[in-house]
């Protein structure tokens, strides 16, 4: 359906006769130079039965109605759509200190490190999320925004493709990740201030401590799930031959259970991919905020196309105007011309 933004300015159309049948002419000044020969090709003008073209009068009509038409702003209103119903905004915070370097995570019969398991289940996550707005924090020793919350979710998964371990320090700053979460989320409605923390390890950098940036975070009305990542129980050869070892004697589930219980998120433990695809996929539901369903009509403005053809008739108008121009120049030469043989002959 086409509609005009604002019609009132159709109402200028008339204007240009307005002016033509009501304007005062403009009054010859006697003080002007007198020049014989222009004066007598002016009286021969005068007296010519040589008009301006209709054509004329027709392309200056379409330009003034084009401009009019253009300020009007016509614009195109399609069908009523439906807007996606589950808006999710939330903030990822993913370790890359030193220790997600640890090869205790089981991918199609062999081991990979923590991160690449992390960028395996959450690169899955994201692309998923079509629709939603995800931000991404990266931290080690210290924390920053790798991506700000932002629609573009196959630019956050390149950038988290890219993320190696020791960007940024080998140590771990959960605290300083909480705070720059909350930070980015304050100014979000409430029911939309959500972080979610991997991490493997505990607390050993940063100027915050974990407790404190929760305590913060709950203040703030952030949601927190904290997951921590990582084997209960690995088989490593020695000199000695094979042993069980706890790659994950360093995570402090105590405090990430805290943390999550603080601002009333839930903690879970990722010992392996499939737990930690389950843990992804329960988030995803949990997280799915009901929004009262919006119709919006799209709209696209057409003004631009009338605009351009005003200039089209112009250029028309001023080559046809030029071309007249120049043959009632050079008829009016002639009749000089056979002017001034005549009064010589006398």
């Amino acid at each position: 359906m086409l509609t005009l933004t604002w019609p009132l300015m159709l109402l200028a159309l008339p204007l240009p006769l307005l002016v033509y049948f009501f304007a005062p002419s403009r009054k010859q000044n006697q003080g002007e130079v007198f020049a014989p020969s222009l004066m007598i090709m002016a009286e021969q003008k005068a007296q010519s039965h040589e008009k301006p073209h209709v054509l004329f009068y027709v392309l200056a009509a379409l330009i003034w109605a084009c401009l009019v038409l253009a300020l009007a702003r016509p614009t195109y209103v399609g069908e009523p759509q439906a807007i996606n119903d589950n808006d999710r905004n939330m903030m990822l915070a993913v370790d890359i200190s030193q220790s997600m370097l640890e090869e205790d995570m089981a991918f199609r019969g062999r081991l990979i490190n923590r991160l690449q398991a992390v960028k395996a289940v959450l690169s899955d996550f994201v692309i998923k999320r079509q629709g939603d707005r995800l931000g991404l924090i990266l931290f080690g020793a210290r924390a920053y925004i790798q991506t700000p919350l932002t629609f573009d979710l196959a630019t956050l998964k390149t950038l988290l493709d890219e993320a190696v371990v020791g960007l940024a320090g080998g140590k771990t700053a959960i605290g300083d990740a909480i705070g720059l979460a909350v930070k980015r989320l304050q100014h979000l409605p409430e029911s939309h201030r959500v972080l979610i923390l991997l991490t493997d390890g505990q607390n050993t950098a940063g100027e915050i401590e974990p407790l404190q940036a929760a305590k913060l975070a709950a203040q703030a009305n952030v949601k927190i799930h904290t997951i921590g990542i990582g084997a209960d129980e690995l088989i490593k050869q020695g000199f000695f031959g094979p042993r069980r070892v706890n790659p994950s004697r360093d995570l402090d589930e105590v405090t990430l259970t805290s943390i999550a219980q603080q601002t009333g998120g839930n903690y879970y433990r990722a010992r392996n991919l499939e737990e930690l695809d389950d843990i992804y996929a329960e988030l995803d539901a949990l997280e799915a905020i009901k929004v009262e369903e919006q119709m919006i009509r799209p709209e696209k403005s057409l003004f631009h196309y009338p605009l351009v053809l005003s200039f089209i008739f112009a250029f028309l108008f001023a080559l046809f105007k030029q071309a007249f121009m120049n043959t009632l120049f050079e008829s009016l030469k002639a009749r000089l011309t056979d002017t001034n043989k005549k009064e010589a002959k006398v």
